[in-house]
């Protein structure tokens, strides 16, 4: 194993009491504010993730997903929130079929159950220690007050006037002077403070009787009072199907997790709700003694991870689904022995030219294909994907530690008039396929690319991570783990180092864009080292260097010993970590 540390544009932010990384800089200061005034990670996280609905819309909302993970040091143990909305009960592959010409459009058509609001709430009341008044302080501020827009938010706010020119609502909100706001501009979100100030409210009106029961009231207020009957409305009014039954009936769940082991390390996400799993499995194909000798980033190197990638996202296309409506093989495809089988199919000589077949995992739980499962094969689908999300982590002094991904952002479907977000328009993570494990069914959630993970070394926290990027984030976040657990960069370096990424796989959002073979590389890769990768049969695609669409990787590292800690967090957009 060749240990290498490569130069970084940031150092590693240490510390020895708490830290915080986040997708924007703002986000990080609020986290950090809390984590100041004695809250713990958990406070902080959702604090900073509520600020990142409102410093980047156009990549997540407060109306939107957030899938969760917390550690809590006391049970040493890690649980997870689902953080992602069902389909209305009236969704169906056949309403598609017979009312929208068999595609998902944009808009209202595709709109799920709100879930961000409900997720942060519930980490709030069952691990947190603070008040949602106190949480959301900073988020209203930015709301109310405004902020002056950076250079993503600039391009991502072009994207979303483009995308929301039919929508008066959104266009109101992003484009009050008739453009998209731009960069060095002050961005406000009146109705989105309106909206925190009648949670505030809610909570304020129990939180007599306990902290939790505050945040109850406000959480009931979101889905079953005057907020949720707003979203159904306007839903129903712009021809979705999302209604006031829908809203009422929701609850956020507390999920099983998923793990992978590498050597000495277990890395724990989410479930197969998502593409958790995808995480999981590589590292467990992959093995310590494959990269004994190997330079990083090398030819071997790169196509050694790209071809575990391949299969992992085989897997996850053929079996992951809402496990409330598919039987997912989830044991067998977590199992070393499943990791093993699928590893000896990578050849070291040649490149799989299109996204390989899937494994057979049912038969490492002992049983056989069920005949409920009707999966085939997909054809290739070259066409261009869609992109948005962030991430939130923190680790606070008592060892806890949060990692969040919230999602959906404002292109995708119109903002709610008068509460400032737009409802979850994550139905575009689903097939029209009824074969396919993540076919559209009224009751079910889409598959969702936001995946949140936690590390462990030898059974002690390392790090929480994540990144945004759509299905760039587990191809991401296993290249940082073995930039750190293989190279030996530190947190900082481990993001920053270059990066590649496969598309031999069907796109998560529709209409699931495939680019059988094609494998990117951002322009910090060594030419030499895209030759060989050509004459083992990859189809190479050069991206630029700090390519944004790889994700921005954030971290906290508390694996360190001896109370330290660091923290990255990722150059390719906005992203900042703050410790002490």
């Amino acid at each position: 194993m060749v240990a290498t540390r490569t130069g970084s544009y940031r150092p590693p932010v240490m510390g020895t009491t708490h830290a915080v990384s986040t997708g924007h800089y703002l986000a990080s200061a609020a986290g950090m504010r809390i984590l100041e005034s004695g809250g713990n990670a958990i406070d902080a996280g959702v604090a900073a993730g509520i600020c990142l609905n409102v410093l980047l819309p156009e990549m997540c909302g407060f109306g939107g997903v957030a899938p969760i993970m917390v550690y809590i040091a006391e049970e040493d143990r890690v649980v997870s929130l689902n953080g992602v909305g069902t389909w209305p009960r009236k969704a169906s592959v056949d309403y598609f079929m017979s009312e929208h010409g068999g595609i998902i459009p944009s808009g209202m058509p595709r709109v799920v159950v709100p879930v961000a609001a409900g997720a942060w709430l519930t980490a709030l009341e069952m691990w947190g220690t603070k008040s949602f008044a106190e949480i959301v302080e900073s988020a209203l501020g930015l709301a109310r007050d405004g902020f002056v827009l950076h250079f993503t938010g600039e391009a991502g706010m072009a994207g979303v006037v483009e995308a929301s020119k039919d929508w008066p609502s959104s266009m109101k909100v992003f484009a009050p002077a008739g453009r998209s706001i731009r960069f060095g501009e002050r961005f406000t979100q009146p109705d989105l403070a309106t909206t925190f100030e009648k949670l505030i409210a809610a909570e304020k009106s129990q939180s007599s009787i306990s902290r939790e029961a505050g945040i109850r009231a406000a959480r009931a207020e979101f889905y079953r009072g005057g907020i949720g009957e707003q979203i159904a409305q306007f839903v129903q009014r712009e021809g979705g199907l999302l209604d006031q039954d829908d809203m009422a009936n929701f609850e956020v769940e507390v999920e099983n997790t998923v793990a992978g082991s590498f050597g000495e390390y277990e890395i724990v996400a989410c479930g197969p709700w998502s593409q958790g799993p995808v995480l999981a499995e590589t590292l467990q194909i992959l093995r310590p003694d494959d990269f004994r000798g190997v330079e990083h980033n090398s030819v071997e190197y790169i196509h050694l991870v790209t071809e575990a990638l391949k299969l992992a996202f085989a897997d996850r296309d053929a079996f992951v689904g809402d496990p409330k409506f598919v039987d997912v093989p989830i044991d067998g495809l977590t199992s070393a022995e499943f990791a093993k089988a699928r590893r000896a199919e990578i050849d070291p000589n040649r490149a799989a030219p299109e996204m390989p077949m899937h494994g057979n995992p049912w038969r490492f739980e002992g049983r056989s294909q069920p005949d409920s499962w009707r999966y085939e094969h997909p054809s290739a689908l070259p066409v261009a994907a869609e992109m948005d999300t962030s991430y939130a982590c923190a680790v606070d002094r008592w060892g806890n530690a949060f990692s969040a991904t919230p999602s959906d952002g404002a292109g995708g479907s119109p903002i709610v008039p008068g509460l400032g977000f737009v409802p979850s328009n994550r139905g575009a993570q689903s097939w029209l396929d009824k074969r396919h494990p993540s076919a559209v069914e009224g009751g079910k959630r889409p598959r969702l690319t936001p995946n949140p993970a936690i590390a462990f070394r030898d059974g002690k926290l390392m790090m929480p991570f994540g990144t945004p990027g759509g299905d760039s984030q587990p191809q991401s976040m296993t290249q940082v783990f073995l930039n750190m657990a293989v190279n030996g960069m530190n947190v900082q370096a481990a993001v920053e180092a270059p990066r590649f990424q496969s598309a031999s796989f069907p796109n998560s959002f529709y209409p699931h864009s495939y680019r059988p073979g094609v494998l990117q590389l951002e322009g910090a890769i060594d030419s030499h080292v895209a030759d060989g990768l050509s004459k083992l049969g990859h189809r190479v695609e050069w991206i630029q260097t700090y390519d944004a669409g790889t994700g921005a990787v954030c971290a906290v590292d508390a694996g360190q010993g001896d109370g330290v800690m660091s923290a990255g967090a990722d150059m390719r957009r906005e992203s900042y970590a703050i410790g002490r």
